[in-house]
């Protein structure tokens, strides 16, 4: 089989590791001038395609028997669209009390909130429960007043690959993401929310490729 190519930042941690191993995660974070939390999506593809061996209390090593040809290229071909969720919207009219009501219903972490069908920002349980904590009546203030405001918002598009979806939750810190298309509002370029992509959309992709390989 013919090799997929890894990226830039994956060939340096491969070289770091066969230089230094065995070799922690600080310390791999450290000589590539990155934090744990960003290099962490890439630690995990070279452990599971056997490049790297993870030992616990010791750190990685590079493995002598790599097989990840075909796991690579199967995780390079899954795109955003195909491991995408039904969002749960709120407009930006909507109460903290109702949007809140929303979230337990639906089970989601984040609400996305939109205005004239134009996404403008997004809210999460943490801010649910930050406004909870001050006293404010729920029932009286819109989430539009709490939420995270666009452009503040990381989003991804249906054609950008689940792997890098995946990087953008761990290196952000967050449990969803957007999936937008471009509309034009009001002559302005706006984004239309069309799905999302989460942690738990991230597990079952894992665990299909469990079944699958």
């Amino acid at each position: 089989m013919n090799n997929i190519k890894l990226s830039q930042r994956q060939e340096e941690i491969i070289q770091l590791v066969k230089e230094n191993e065995p070799i922690t995660s600080e310390q791999l974070a450290a000589k590539l001038n990155l934090t744990r939390a960003a290099l962490r999506p890439d630690l995990s593809i070279l452990t599971m395609t056997g490049i790297l061996d993870a030992k616990p209390k010791v750190g990685y090593i590079y493995s002598q028997k790599p097989s990840y040809n075909a796991v690579n290229e199967y995780i390079r071909k899954i795109k955003v669209e195909d491991i995408m969720s039904k969002p749960v919207i709120v407009s930006e009219s909507t109460t903290v009390y109702d949007a809140i009501v929303d979230l337990f219903l639906h089970d989601a972490g984040t609400l996305f909130v939109e205005n004239n069908g134009v996404l403008v920002g997004a809210t999460s349980r943490k801010d649910f429960l930050k406004f909870a904590m001050g006293g404010t009546d729920m029932h009286k203030v819109p989430v539009g007043i709490i939420m995270t405001r666009m452009p503040n918002i990381i989003v991804v598009d249906k054609d950008e690959l689940a792997y890098d979806a995946a990087c953008k939750i761990i290196e952000h810190e967050i449990d969803s993401l957007p999936v937008v298309e471009k509309v034009i509002d009001n002559n302005k370029d706006g984004l239309k929310i069309i799905g999302k992509v989460s942690k738990t959309n991230i597990t079952k992709l894992f665990v299909k490729m469990g079944k699958n390989i």
